[in-house]
């Protein structure tokens, strides 16, 4: 699903920033692609945890035929054993559990989640063990489609940053400060394409 902000920041942004227009140009056709099943965002943000796009993408078609349906229940009736077949770490095992738990534990609240602010949505995903900032703000970009979110703390977005403005790495807080300000309330999309300028194939969640 496109978000229904994408066509109208991707103006806003080509207008403001010559090099980001320059990237939107290059993938007319390509969009960030909502995912609006919150538990399987989740469970392909913690197999994306650092490793490649394309690892990821390996691993997640596997993943997702260890069960026609993959929901908590079934998660917690599929042993180690196969989840290790599929290439999860047993960090990464344990948390997609934990993500189960949480997410059969409270309902109420995933089911409510859009309406709880940003901070109120880290505040309670960061409790899930194996889920740090970077998760969330995974989540909320292509979980939830927030439209101004800006991961500093992403390796790729960071190097996509250093090579598209010609930053040394680390981007000093100034930097980032400068572009946070310049991008919103479009960061999502900006970053999404810098993202989609270091990958042959579009990052999605």
């Amino acid at each position: 699903m496109k978000p229904k902000y994408w066509n109208k920041g991707k103006l806003y942004l080509s207008k403001n920033d010559k090099v980001l227009k320059s990237i939107i140009d290059s993938y007319p056709k390509d969009y960030l692609f909502i995912n609006d099943n919150y538990f399987h965002c989740l469970i392909n943000s913690i197999i994306g945890q650092q490793i490649s796009v394309a690892a990821a993408s390996s691993i997640k078609k596997r993943f997702y035929l260890l069960h026609k349906n993959i929901t908590p229940i079934n998660i917690m009736k599929i042993n180690n054993k196969s989840f290790k077949k599929v290439g999860l770490s047993k960090q990464k095992i344990l948390y997609i559990k934990n993500i189960s738990i949480y997410f059969l534990e409270n309902k109420k609240f995933i089911k409510n989640i859009n309406k709880y602010d940003e901070i109120e949505i880290k505040n309670k995903l960061i409790l899930i063990k194996g889920i740090g900032n970077w998760t969330v703000d995974m989540f909320l970009i292509f979980g939830l489609g927030q439209s101004n979110i800006f991961p500093k703390g992403d390796l790729g977005f960071n190097k996509a940053i250093s090579t598209a403005y010609k930053k040394k790495i680390p981007i000093s807080e100034k930097n980032l400060n400068k572009l946070y300000n310049k991008w919103k309330p479009y960061n999502t999309i900006a970053t999404w394409y810098l993202w989609r300028s270091l990958d042959p194939l579009p990052i999605s969640y």
